[in-house]
């Protein structure tokens, strides 16, 4: 399946495109020659992967039957610091809140994504290594 993007350059360093229905806007920092009228696009890949895994790994714990309180998913990327610059590493912290969460069955779904269903995890790792944490934060009754 081909996918098309559009990107419409919309003065000095900002960019728009319409993905979905929703427009996202693309710009750099005042001091390179932007507006900051929107994230950079490195910092989109990220948002990227954390969403792709996230939303996989939300769907496979709910076949599970494991229920959450809480989910976040935090990436963190090591940037090179010679242009071009790039990521060359990233983590994944998958932080879970719940009341008596199984170890076992959260890496299952992580796994799962990582390795079969979320493809931007896919092609990130064929570029740099991406390892991941998991962080339970247990269930605090009111």
């Amino acid at each position: 399946m081909k996918q098309i993007l559009n990107m419409n350059w919309k003065g000095d360093m900002a960019f728009e495109t319409e993905m979905s229905g929703h427009k996202v806007i693309v710009d750099a920092a005042p001091e390179v020659g932007g507006k900051d009228l929107g994230p950079r696009p490195k910092e989109l890949m990220l948002v990227s992967l954390a969403g792709c895994t996230g939303m996989d790994v939300v769907s496979i714990l709910k076949k599970m039957r494991v229920e959450l309180t809480g989910f976040n998913v935090r990436v963190e990327a090591n940037m090179t610091e010679e242009h071009p610059k790039h990521y060359d590493g990233i983590k994944i912290v998958y932080e879970f809140s719940g009341e008596n969460l199984d170890k076992a069955k959260l890496k299952k779904a992580i796994d799962l994504s990582m390795e079969r269903y979320c493809g931007v995890s896919v092609v990130y790792r064929k570029a740099m290594p991406v390892d991941y944490e998991i962080v339970i934060k247990e269930y605090q009754k009111n």
